[in-house]
């Protein structure tokens, strides 16, 4: 189905929830395109892929030259925003680089992506942008990335208003447990797990599964999905 309407682009996906997601598109027959930073990181983890997928250079945190980058993209269907760096910045303690290079990213950087493919986006196509529910649940040196995930809804909402009849969404998982960032933290995710009103950790394919709910189901848009197994009533 993608193949013959538009590739599907994910932004961040080398590693992690990214690339998963775009391992399961290519199982299905699309045409996958992920983005990294580093240019023979992605060649390499493309190469890994089973089914059509290549590797894209690119670096958010230079929106500059986005546009560029993207030039030899052709028709989008599906464009997934879930590049992400990890920020532990306080109040008390600001570091104002890492601050501004992760708004850079996520926020400068997300809305470039979308203006420099807007004019490869048909009325079929769709937008996930990837958040996190530190902004509904800070914690102590979460001051940068509860503020961009927070920053994330008002991007889905003016995205989805302004690129009608082009669907945008949001997805904000909650702590993953097999993900590259919390596998092997066992004291932590016990915790989490207790909490967890389902009684078991979210996992990545969990947030493949809403996230493909999400570019697919046409009657979504403008949604801001929670993906954390009830963690946040308790």
């Amino acid at each position: 189905m993608y193949s013959k309407n538009g590739c599907v682009l994910v932004v961040g996906g080398t590693s992690g929830i990214g690339l998963r997601l775009a391992e399961r598109y290519a199982e299905r027959g699309a045409d996958v395109i992920v983005t990294g930073r580093d240019e023979e990181r992605c060649a390499r983890v493309a190469a890994g892929v089973a089914g059509s997928c290549r590797g894209l250079a690119l670096d958010l945190t230079e929106p500059d030259v986005v546009a560029d980058r993207l030039r030899a993209v052709g028709p989008v269907r599906a464009l997934v925003l879930a590049a992400i760096e990890r920020d532990v910045n306080s109040i008390r303690e600001y570091d104002l680089a890492r601050a501004t290079r992760l708004v850079t990213l996520k926020l400068v950087g997300y809305a470039e992506v979308v203006h420099a493919l807007a004019d490869r986006l048909d009325d079929r196509a769709a937008i996930l942008v990837f958040g996190g529910l530190a902004m509904l649940r800070p914690y102590p040196g979460s001051t940068t990335v509860s503020t961009v995930n927070g920053g994330v809804v008002g991007l889905v909402h003016t995205l989805a208003v302004e690129l009608a009849p082009v669907r945008v969404n949001g997805i904000h998982p909650g702590i993953v447990g097999d993900s590259p960032e919390w596998v092997g933290k066992g004291n932590v995710l016990d915790g989490v797990r207790e909490r967890t009103l389902t009684g078991r950790l979210v996992s990545m394919d969990d947030v493949v599964d809403a996230a493909v709910f999400l570019l697919e189901n046409a009657a979504m848009n403008g949604a801001n999905l929670t993906v954390d197994g009830g963690w946040l009533l308790r």
